[in-house]
């Protein structure tokens, strides 16, 4: 029994192939010596034998259709940055072109003695952002975070901030305050312990320092 919604042309189309193969079988299914014996009238031609019919030949496959992602993927060279797996990856397109390990924002919290009102929360921003400069042999400007959690007095002149040897060999900026950079803590590489900051090692951040663009895109989830 046809379902009630079933459209009456299928029921057609379905009714006449199974008609077709019936009459098919039938014809089949006579004896051939039935044939062979039978009277012919002399205008009456003798069966022909019944030629195979050739198998359709399957139709290539169509080609698969483009990923839609890929279209969304930014021009040229970008970094991609997980830091839920602490991974750093430099792409073109949907090609991986490196691959590296990195440590990424901690999430601890660090309140300001000076006011109640007043704290940091040491994650790594997540969103689209740009490669905005890149910098040999970087000093870093310790911000006031760094001297209260190591206890120590905030001091008032700007270069008693500047610390020397700490970001490695290049820095990689992408606005706020934020770098990609070096480690003196490679053990520590994988995990999330950064006050926001992209960590990468010595070999890793050469090549992020070589090969990516300033303007580039990075995307960091």
């Amino acid at each position: 029994m046809l379902a009630p919604n079933t459209p009456i042309s299928l029921f057609k189309q379905t009714f006449i192939t199974i008609s077709t193969w019936i009459s098919f079988s039938l014809v089949l299914s006579v004896p051939t010596t039935l044939l062979a014996a039978s009277p012919l009238s002399p205008n009456v031609r003798p069966p022909q034998s019944i030629k195979p019919v050739a198998k359709a030949q399957p139709r290539p496959p169509a080609s698969a259709p483009r990923n839609p992602m890929q279209a969304l993927a930014p021009q040229g060279i970008y970094v991609v940055v997980d830091t839920a797996q602490n991974k750093v990856y430099v792409r073109e397109g949907e090609k991986i072109l490196h691959t590296a390990v990195a440590s990424t924002g901690s999430g601890a919290s660090l309140q300001d003695p000076r006011n109640p009102n007043k704290g940091w929360v040491f994650e790594t921003p997540r969103g689209v952002y740009a490669i905005l400069n890149k910098i040999k042999n970087p000093a870093w400007v310790k911000p006031d975070w760094a001297f209260i959690e190591e206890g120590e007095s905030i001091p008032t002149k700007s270069q008693d901030r500047v610390e020397t040897g700490v970001l490695g060999d290049y820095a990689l900026g992408f606005g706020n305050g934020y770098f990609i950079h070096g480690t003196l803590y490679t053990r520590l590489l994988g995990t999330n312990v950064t006050h926001g900051c992209i960590r990468l090692g010595d070999k890793d951040l050469e090549y992020l320092y070589r090969h990516v663009p300033t303007g580039a895109t990075l995307i960091i989830f």
